[in-house]
């Protein structure tokens, strides 16, 4: 007996000694790797709230929980692993005094039933987990599988040590109890007292049990520590400083504005930025902040990004889950060249390393870190691009991928910032997007159409909409921001009009800015052309101000119908001195409604669903007030099943308006099929941009004979009927 725990016990901490050798050369790697990120001075503050938030997250499961069954199993197996650490310690003593307890608490009732509870909870969750996993596999699936590309063997391979060291735990308690070494009474380990019962006495059972703990344990640190891209382990671990360090302090996620460009942890100024010296956008791994390798690392690879992803679930090459995990490949193969001092200019060649007269400076740096240094960052399938050009541009930037991760990875950041450094430095982005990006610079607007021509949807109303005329009356409540959709569009107008003649009607004083107003530049952003937005921003900031000066900011007030046009004013001009209260045309509504400025008098004989426009609901949460206007219609509402934060793009986002989708099956396509699916006769949303994917949909299906009648509208055009009894 005495040999087999003098033998074990050293074989435990000989095993530890190399286990956590490994473990912290890894470590060491990992936070040099991430290190070679650009720095990031707006992450850390204040400390207090965002300590706060991670706990709340990670402890609360908030976002876990939105799969209700995988977030109760996922909370026990992380409960399990940080409560059972100390039954892991007492292991160790335990394989050399089968006697051992720990001090103080070993004994204590109450310490030994969260221990039974904790050790039955990890076995039972992490079976469910496996279970989960091979009911959602991909060979069952395919690309409706979120595991779709997921490294199967580390997953499996965490989820049988979970269930070991729950079996570890019970094992060793059980014997134990039969030998009555656990003394503790039966309301406090039932089931150890059922099992206990049923077994021999044995202080050998005691001892393998505890070194099977152990093993379990390191060998779980030693295959970690072996593989640093191991991200469903080692997000046990960087999870914690990568929610801390996430983009908004509090609760939401990386979502609404586009962070600025950054060079060197600065934001980048286009009057006085050196091409040569600084960072425009993301052309190689190295581009990227130090949060965006710590974002790399912390991937999960649990897909749920994957699921939600409309451009994934429509046939493309994109998945924000592979687009990450491709990326952490590449930096943590790259890391070593760029350790040792390598880095290579935009002709890819050599300027980081020298060497002696006639020697290779690359004669010391690992071969395959050497070929990774040599791959473009952007590039197709012959060139030996890290991310496809397909991917890059497949992006809908709709950010349910950024919704749904559990450790607040910031998609949709990285994808733009790739596309910043693509349409500003390697002037290679798609084709169409070069007819807007000129139509923007030279008119103002997407469409190419003329300032002078903003007003005409005007022409077809009965009363005079009040335009800007150099002084804003004190009167006047609103600046109606009608946008480039809102005035040129022929669907969106019926949009501005309802609206105009609602306010009209409600006795709102606004005004519009008709030829002075100009596109808000969201289209050139998220295509990743910031030197175009900034140009319109600040052009827009310029004549806002004026418009509102000598106003207090709460005073600033702005209703815009266009969701992106919204997000822009709201969440993007901040960052250019324009500090304004932008509230969207379905919230103002939904206000004069319940304040019975707006009267609907005849209930709507439709059935409508509604669409819940990405940069309307994700972006900006929210999600009530259309629903609550649809309802004052007394219209009978029929919910989409993706809906609110879930809810299926339409496609149009990230400027993918203005390009041609040639893969797969069409998004708008997809999103009207769902709709359709609920019978309505009336399809709703609160976007222009979205009406005019919907209404191509249903106008394909119409075609194809697959709709009959569904028509889409906006919001507040159902509510227009419903004030006029229908007359509109």
């Amino acid at each position: 007996m005495v040999a087999l725990q003098l033998t074990l016990g050293v074989l435990s901490l000989a095993l530890t000694a190399v286990a956590v050798a490994m473990v912290t050369r890894t470590v060491q790697r990992m936070v040099r790797s991430i290190k070679l990120g650009q720095p990031d001075t707006s992450r850390g503050k204040p400390p207090g709230a965002r300590l706060a938030n991670m706990f709340r997250e990670i402890f609360g499961h908030t976002k876990m929980l939105k799969l209700t069954h995988v977030g109760i199993a996922h909370w026990l197996v992380m409960i399990g692993f940080l409560g059972l650490a100390l039954s892991v310690l007492e292991a160790y003593f335990e394989v050399f005094s089968p006697t051992f307890h720990l001090p103080l608490i070993g004994t204590w009732s109450l310490y030994n039933l969260l221990v039974e509870f904790l050790g039955w909870a990890t076995i039972i969750a992490g079976l469910v987990l496996i279970v989960i996993r091979q009911l959602n596999h991909p060979r069952r699936a395919d690309r409706q599988s979120r595991f779709a590309g997921s490294n199967f063997w580390q997953a499996y391979f965490v989820e049988a040590v979970v269930v070991l060291e729950g079996v570890g735990i019970v094992g060793l308690r059980a014997f134990k109890q039969s030998t009555d070494l656990l003394d503790v009474p039966v309301w406090a380990a039932p089931v150890t007292h059922l099992l206990g019962g049923a077994l021999p006495a044995s202080e050998a059972g005691i001892v393998i049990f505890a070194f099977f703990k152990v093993l379990s344990a390191m060998v779980w640190v030693i295959v970690l520590a072996r593989n640093i891209n191991m991200g469903v382990a080692w997000h046990r671990f960087t999870a914690f400083p990568n929610i801390f360090f996430k983009r908004e302090v509090g609760a939401a996620p990386a979502l609404g504005a586009v962070p600025p460009m950054m060079s060197g942890g600065k934001e980048l100024d286009f009057e006085e930025a050196d091409p040569d010296k600084d960072v425009f956008g993301v052309g190689q791994v190295e581009d990227f902040s130090w949060k965006g390798w710590l974002d790399f690392t912390t991937c999960t690879e649990c897909g749920r990004c994957q699921s939600q992803c409309p451009a994934w679930n429509t046939g493309k090459p994109l998945s924000p889950k592979l687009l990450i995990t491709q990326l952490r490949e590449h930096a943590y193969t790259k890391a070593p060249y760029l350790l040792a001092g390598g880095k290579r200019d935009m002709a890819g060649d050599e300027v980081g390393l020298t060497a002696a007269e006639g020697g290779d400076p690359h004669a010391n740096i690992d071969v395959l870190a050497l070929a990774e240094s040599e791959r473009p960052l952007i590039g197709d399938a012959e060139s030996g691009g890290v991310i496809d050009p397909e991917v890059l541009w497949s992006c809908t930037s709709c950010g349910a991928c950024v919704e749904q991760c559990p450790v607040d990875i910031e998609h949709v950041d990285h994808i733009v910032n790739m596309r910043r450094y693509q349409v500003l430095i390697e002037s290679n982005f798609p084709t169409e997007l070069g007819g807007m990006f000129k139509n923007l610079e030279n008119k103002g607007n997407p469409w190419g159409q003329n300032a002078k021509d903003r007003l005409q949807w005007t022409e077809e109303l009965d009363f005079e909409v009040p335009v800007f005329d150099g002084e804003l009356g004190e009167d006047v409540e609103y600046l109606f921001w009608v946008g480039c959709a809102g005035a040129f569009e022929d669907r969106a107008k019926k949009t501005t009009k309802a609206v105009a003649e609602l306010l009209q009607i409600a006795g709102v004083k606004y005004t519009v800015l008709g030829p002075e107003e100009t596109c808000t530049g969201d289209p050139a952003r998220r295509a990743g052309n910031e030197f175009i937005f900034q140009m319109l921003a600040q052009q827009n900031v310029e004549v806002l101000n004026s418009v509102f000066e000598g106003r207090e900011p709460n005073k600033r007030k702005i209703v815009a119908t266009c969701a992106h046009c919204f997000n822009s004013l709201a969440n993007e001009y901040p960052q250019l001195g324009g500090q304004y209260e932008v509230v969207h045309h379905t919230q103002l509504l939904n206000r004069l409604v319940r304040e019975k400025l707006l009267v609907p008098v005849a209930p709507i004989a439709e059935d409508v669903t509604y669409h819940d426009p990405c940069y309307l609901g994700r972006h900006n949460q929210v999600y009530e007030p259309p629903r609550e206007l649809i309802g004052a219609t007394g219209a009978s509402f029929r919910e989409m099943p993706r809906h609110a934060d879930r809810s299926m793009c339409c496609g149009a986002g990230g400027a993918r308006m203005w390009m041609e989708e040639r893969i797969g099956k069409r998004i708008n396509v997809d999103r009207v099929d769902e709709a359709l699916g609920t019978a309505p006769s009336k399809i709703a949303t609160g976007c222009p941009f979205c009406r005019v994917m919907l209404t191509d949909g249903v106008t394909q299906r119409e075609n194809e004979g697959q709709a009959d009648g569904v028509g889409v509208v906006d919001v507040s055009q159902l509510l227009l009927d419903a004030v006029k009894r229908g007359k509109s």
